[in-house]
Parts: structure tokens; C-alpha cells; sequence
């Protein structure tokens, strides 16, 4: 593992690392937001998955957490969004292939050689951290769009792994929407059934933890209701039992400039879970992205 960049930012580093990933077959970067109580005891974890199109550095760069995760006391690891390297597939158009790994394990090649971001984010990457910087094993997950789709299937497939879950604008019915069904039919082939294992309202349905999902969204987002309906998963979770809070929040789009504005209160909302304050319970406080692609 190298360490690629490092910047002072809010008395504490925000570095980003290279390293060989076994799950992917491939060089990964990865940031790591490192607090300046981090100098002093280990801390906890919030992953942070970002939406189509991005990198690592589009969460780093515009949404302004570091202010907060120094605030708070906690760690944030942000990941690249899918396999890199000449030798892993790709295709035309930005919702597939490189940018575009949906946070899955593909089973139809040429995608599956490469594209298990759902095992490097769930399982390599933490083990990453927790052996290697001075991290507990403390996890939140959270994410935006295409990441919000990955943070919220995480948390539901994996209970007791993570502490809390919260979303921005996340893509919560893929198997019903068109960048879902593309990238789906794409990754994990035409059967239907398989689909169900990363599509969040599937999952809420038969989900062995009630972890509460908190989501932002913009009532502005122009890919509300073409991509991202969370209606759908308000009206699954509400037939579940699950805990869900969905806050809708007018003028706002799909950008960075959006996630910005809320992200204060979504690190608040996984600290308080993360220092052991009981699981975070989706009443949180009331509140008030440019878009990497943004999506």
C-alpha cells in the first residue's frame, strides 16, 4: 500500500492510498479522511460510496465533510466506484463499465473477472483499513446515487456489520429503473431472480436487521423520477416494519452542491451510532453537489 497524496485539512490528513486488490485484480486508490484525534486513539469508520462516473476524489473534493468527520471523531474511507486498469472491461456510455460498478459481485463476463465491488467495499477494504490505520471496527456505511444504492444493499445483506446507513438520493429500485436494468442485465445476466440480491427494496423485505435507513433527497433532483422513485422503498420498508426516514427536500438537485448541504447532519447521525450512543435511530435533526456526473 502507498500513500498517493496527502493534505492537511481541518487539523487532521486527508490522504489517499494504492494498493493491489485481490477481490478486483487490479490497482485500487482509496481516501482516507484521518481526524486529529486520530493522533491519540483509534476511531470509528464511515465508508462513503460514490455515484456514476466518480472517483474517490469527488466526495473529498466538494462535499466539505472532513469539517464534520473532524467535529465528530471519525474516520472516512472513500472508495473508487468500480475496477480500474487497461485490462478491465469497460463500455460506451458512463452507466457502465469503468465509473459504473454498482457496488456488486458480476457473474457474466467479460464483468465478473474484475467487477466484485460489493465484496471489496463489504470485506477487503474494511480489513484494509482496520489493519493498516488507527481504526476500530466501528462501521458506518453512506453514499450517494448509485453509491446510496450500494450503501443501503450493504447494510440490509449484511447485518451487524455496520452501525448506521443513511443515503443521498440513492437509486433504491434498480431492478425497476433504467440504469439499473442496464448495468443489472449487464453484471448478473437476464434472470430477474438475481437481481433481487442488490436491489434495496427486495431486500427490505426479508431483511434480518432493522437497521433504520435514513435518506435525503431532492425534490428538485432531475433524475427523481425517472431513476431514483424512493417512494418505492418508503412504501416497502412501511410493509416491512422497516424503520425508514425519507426526507424530501424541495429545490434541491442531484449535485454535490446538495449533499454539501446535509452531509453535516448525516456524520452527526452515524456519530452518534459510531461512539456508542445505541444504534442511530432515523429522528435525527431537522435540517435544512457540482455533480461529479453526480449520478
Amino acid at each position: 500500500m502507498e500513500r498517493i497524496e496527502r493534505r492537511a485539512c481541518f487539523g487532521g490528513w486527508q490522504d489517499v492510498y494504492r494498493h493491489e486488490s485481490a477481490v478486483l485484480g487490479c490497482t485500487m486508490d482509496f481516501a482516507v479522511y484521518l481526524p486529529p484525534q486520530a493522533q491519540e486513539r483509534r476511531l470509528p469508520v464511515l465508508y462513503w460510496l460514490s455515484g456514476l462516473t466518480c472517483t474517490e476524489q469527488n466526495f473529498i473534493t466538494k462535499a466539505g465533510a472532513q469539517r464534520y468527520a473532524a467535529e465528530h471523531g471519525v474516520i472516512l474511507v472513500a472508495p473508487d466506484t468500480s475496477p480500474r486498469g487497461e485490462d478491465v472491461a469497460d463500455a460506451e456510455g458512463y452507466d457502465l463499465g469503468k465509473g459504473a460498478g454498482f457496488y456488486l459481485n458480476a457473474t457474466r463476463q467479460p464483468w465478473a473477472a474484475h467487477y466484485r465491488m460489493h465484496d471489496y467495499v463489504v470485506d477487503e477494504l474494511p480489513a484494509l483499513v482496520e489493519a493498516n490505520f488507527p481504526a476500530t471496527d466501528a462501521r458506518a456505511i453512506s453514499g450517494h446515487s448509485m453509491g446510496g444504492h450500494g450503501a443501503l444493499v450493504a447494510a440490509l445483506r449484511h447485518p451487524g456489520r455496520y452501525r448506521s446507513v443513511s443515503a443521498f438520493s440513492p437509486i433504491v429500485a434498480p431492478s425497476r429503473v433504467p440504469w439499473g436494468e442496464k448495468a443489472f442485465a449487464a453484471y448478473l445476466g437476464p434472470d430477474r431472480e438475481a437481481w433481487k440480491a442488490y436491489d434495496a427494496c427486495e431486500l427490505v423485505k426479508t431483511a434480518q436487521e432493522k437497521l433504520p435507513l435514513l435518506i435525503d433527497q431532492g425534490g428538485d433532483d432531475e433524475f427523481l423520477d425517472g431513476q431514483l422513485r424512493p417512494q418505492l422503498l418508503q412504501a416497502a420498508a412501511a410493509a416491512a416494519g422497516h424503520p425508514l426516514q425519507l426526507r424530501m427536500r424541495p429545490g434541491y438537485d442531484h449535485s454535490y452542491y446538495f449533499i454539501a448541504s446535509f452531509i453535516g447532519e448525516h456524520i452527526a447521525h452515524h456519530a452518534a451510532a459510531l461512539h456508542g450512543q445505541a444504534k442511530a435511530h432515523a429522528g435525527v435533526a431537522h435540517g435544512h453537489g457540482e455533480s461529479c456526473g453526480g449520478h
